[in-house]
């Protein structure tokens, strides 16, 4: 059942909490937080996404406060550290954050960068954790052949997987073959291609991955996100769209009750933020974060409350996202 947006706006708060490092082109995240009978949620599409997309988005979110989480399988989640497009010599820096980590993400192929400075980056990775297992981010940011050439390069690194490196799911499977013709060993993992498309499952049926990257918010939710897990039949990684802890919570719900979890989870990004939302964030203790219920604290809500025209643009919006579910019925709540 949809709840009411009189019910949603009673309960809500828009937050803009600052970041330490420039992640997504940003140094400050905006999120509209609402509080159901059975918890937190986080509505935070990003502002470039349409009313449509973003309808998922809150169907997770009335999923985290209203309809509740699916019974664990396992209460700690394995995490990896995620490092952004930052230049080589503050990658330490950055990997302080985290703590110790078993394995890593890199962001690569971004806008104004070379293929150079994603080298030195992975390299000083590389050189910070010698035994880390390494994954690169590309965000669809390269075209076939800079992707080839790329993961060519970085592969001498040793990577465990490359994500999103091009844009399409033909793109990718291009890719995927001409990695394999080269033997270059390097495994494929799509992320934007599963919750971008109509059809997440085209990602398998085409043979475009190796594996596939889910996050709860962009799936419409963790029983959604489940399904498409099963369907899809391919390994499954848990990712975050740089989220609270709030949203962290939700990701953790899933990789919590995956049948089965073979890589670590990009769930450590609350790291990535300057101040969080609760007294306790959702951070990695030794590599992996425990399973725990997750509070907004209303002295950290109120100090990092956004601007008075942000919460108003915040609300709208909410407003006309909670229109498009209405309008669909319970479709977004049950559909794969």
């Amino acid at each position: 059942m949809l709840p009411a947006i009189e019910e949603l706006l009673d309960s809500a708060h828009v937050v803009s909490l600052p970041m330490r490092v420039k992640f997504r082109g940003i140094m400050e995240r905006e999120t509209l937080l609402l509080k159901g009978p059975l918890g937190w949620g986080e509505f935070c599409p990003f502002p470039e996404y349409d009313d449509d997309e973003s309808a998922r988005w809150l169907s997770s979110t009335i999923e985290a406060g209203w309809l509740g989480f699916p019974a664990p399988l396992r209460h700690s989640i394995p995490v990896n550290a995620t490092v952004p497009a930052v230049p080589a010599d503050r990658v330490p820096e950055v990997l302080s954050r985290f703590g110790r980590v078993d394995a890593v993400k890199v962001k690569v192929a971004e806008r104004g960068q070379e293929l150079f400075d994603d080298v030195s980056r992975v390299i000083a990775v590389r050189e910070a954790l010698p035994n880390a297992a390494i994954r690169v981010d590309a965000n669809g940011g390269w075209g076939v052949e800079q992707a080839v050439e790329a993961l060519g390069r970085l592969s001498v690194v040793g990577l465990e997987y490359a994500e999103q490196p091009v844009p399409t799911i033909e793109g990718l499977a291009e890719v995927r073959s001409r990695l394999s013709l080269t033997a270059t060993p390097v495994l494929v993992a799509a992320d934007e291609s599963v919750r971008k498309e109509d059809d997440p499952l085209r990602v398998a049926r085409a043979g475009a991955a190796d594996l596939i990257v889910v996050k709860v918010a962009p799936l419409g939710g963790v029983a959604r996100a489940l399904d498409i897990v099963a369907q899809a039949g391919l390994p499954a990684v848990v990712s975050s769209a740089l989220d609270t802890s709030v949203g962290i919570r939700a990701g953790l719900a899933l990789a919590a009750a995956l049948p089965s979890l073979p890589y670590a989870c990009g769930l450590g990004t609350v790291s990535l933020f300057a101040s969080d939302i609760t007294v306790d964030p959702l951070v990695a203790d030794d590599g992996a974060i425990h399973l725990r219920e997750t509070v907004a604290d209303p002295g950290l809500l109120e100090q990092y409350a956004a601007p008075a025209e942000r919460r108003d643009w915040w609300l709208e919006r909410l407003r006309r996202v909670h229109g498009v579910l209405a309008r669909s019925g319970t479709a977004l709540f049950t559909d794969s």
